[in-house]
């Protein structure tokens, strides 16, 4: 994906969808040393399963993170004016998580064109795991 030019990007708009994983318990073990997100529910399979769960599963700021990676390669990350999202779903390993961004609003002003997109990551066949919202200021 690269930056679009601005004044092709319309309401209707959808970046192609990438897809990320399958996801591994390692990947959760690794961001929870990178991020300082130590809870054992993302690493220690017997407590996960005591709690009820089927395994250890993803932090949700860790599909967030795949999700804005798939947004500002889309639209660019200098041109980033607000981001947000929303935890829906646990993502298990071997989950294949798919992203995808479609334009709902555009508005052209005095920096450029604003344009909103809506954003989700998901596992095929379930609910999305993270939704989003975000603006992207791009130069007319």
């Amino acid at each position: 994906m690269n930056t679009p030019a601005a004044a092709g990007l319309e309401v209707g708009a959808e970046a192609p969808p990438k897809d990320y994983g399958p996801m591994t318990r390692q990947m959760f073990v690794r961001y929870s040393g990178a991020s300082g997100d130590l809870n054992p529910m993302h690493y220690d399979d017997a407590m996960a399963r005591g709690a009820g769960y089927p395994s250890v599963f993803s932090q949700g700021m860790h599909v967030a993170a795949l999700l804005a990676g798939y947004a500002v390669e889309w639209l660019g990350a200098e041109n980033v004016r607000r981001f947000g999202v929303r935890f829906r779903t646990q993502v298990f390993p071997d989950d294949v998580l798919t992203c995808t961004g479609r334009v709902t609003a555009v508005s052209d002003t005095d920096q450029g064109r604003l344009v909103t997109v809506e954003l989700e990551a998901a596992v095929a066949g379930k609910p999305a795991a993270v939704s989003g919202t975000a603006d992207f200021l791009l130069p007319s």
